[in-house]
């Protein structure tokens, strides 16, 4: 487990969405479709763990998939480039007992400011996600 520093930021973002998680899941779990959903992201590439993305800037980021688990509903990544000393970025879609789904994005960061870059990202994109999600039959 890497150190707790005071460089290093945790922000954690949820969004309640009136669907079945494994509707949710469809989208959340398919790392090729995050620019579906996810705000200033115009494509991603994906190559076995490998994931690039690139951002409505032209900007490319390289990740690694490091859990793809329809079992839990989980996807976890790592942004691998040299910006970042650290990044765990993880999406969780939870089953509610009323049928519907909460999702949970949660970003830790190294350095700190990056969190809230993303974390704020992220907040938008749940945001789109729900109504995505709602809209679709």
């Amino acid at each position: 487990m890497p150190p707790v520093t005071s460089s290093r930021g945790s922000v954690r973002r949820q969004v309640t969405i009136d669907a079945p998680p494994d509707r949710v899941w469809e989208l959340v779990g398919d790392p090729a479709r995050l620019p579906e959903w996810f705000p200033g992201i115009v494509s991603a590439v994906v190559d076995g763990d490998e994931r690039v993305i690139t951002t409505g800037a032209g900007l490319p980021m390289p990740e690694r998939i490091l859990t793809l688990d329809p079992l839990a509903r989980r996807f976890q990544y790592r942004i691998t480039s040299p910006m970042f000393t650290e990044h765990l970025g993880t999406v969780d879609v939870l089953a509610l007992d009323d049928g519907r789904s909460l999702v949970v994005y949660s970003t830790d960061a190294d350095p700190s400011v990056m969190a809230l870059v993303i974390g704020g990202a992220s907040g938008a994109a749940l945001e789109c996600l729900r109504t995505t999600v709602e809209g679709s039959p």
